[in-house]
């Protein structure tokens, strides 16, 4: 008898393979279809984080390559249509691992989506985005600006968190420098 093969669960392996090609091979680490932010290393978050230069190629490879557009070395290459496309999901994806980096400092108890794979926050991004905007931040009661964030109201909260990736991304980089 032989084996029935899920064509659509094939296409996916493959795409998630091909996307995270690159990522492998700069981060010596394993990723597949259920990676989270939580489950990248510290280095990895923190280079993704920075949002430079050739920080960016890695998250619109990773995004490229699951929608099926090819390399993210052909970004430019895009039509305007599907440039936007990247665009909005790479937004979210550098949000993500922002957020995911000052929950690792200990500023954030959770942020919107942090339960999401990154290959949900590409393929599904039409359907959960809407989701992601409605969920609340919750910056941890032990942070130094606790109260402050807790007497704002709910719709600048986020504002409030925003203002924080600077500083989350520069002590992250020498809390990595530190344990290296």
């Amino acid at each position: 008898m032989s084996k029935l093969i899920d064509l659509k669960e094939k296409k996916l392996s493959i795409a998630v393979k091909r996307a995270y090609r690159n990522w492998r091979y700069m981060f010596q680490e394993e990723y597949d279809a259920d990676t989270r932010p939580s489950d990248i290393s510290d280095a990895a978050i923190s280079f993704l984080a920075q949002g430079k230069d050739k920080d960016v190629f890695y998250l619109y490879d990773l995004i490229m390559n699951l929608l099926g557009f090819g390399s993210g070395f052909k970004f430019n290459e895009l039509s305007p249509r599907k440039k936007m496309e990247t665009i909005d999901r790479y937004l979210i994806l550098i949000d993500t691992v922002r957020f995911e980096c000052m929950k690792r400092l200990g500023w954030l108890e959770r942020y919107p989506g942090d339960y999401l794979t990154f290959v949900e926050l590409v393929l599904d991004f039409d359907r959960l985005i809407h989701k992601i905007r409605s969920e609340e931040f919750c910056l941890r009661p032990d942070h130094k600006d606790y109260h402050r964030y807790n007497e704002l109201p709910l719709s600048e909260r986020e504002i409030f968190v925003r203002n924080m990736i600077p500083a989350a991304i520069e002590k992250f980089q020498r809390y990595i420098k530190r344990d290296l």
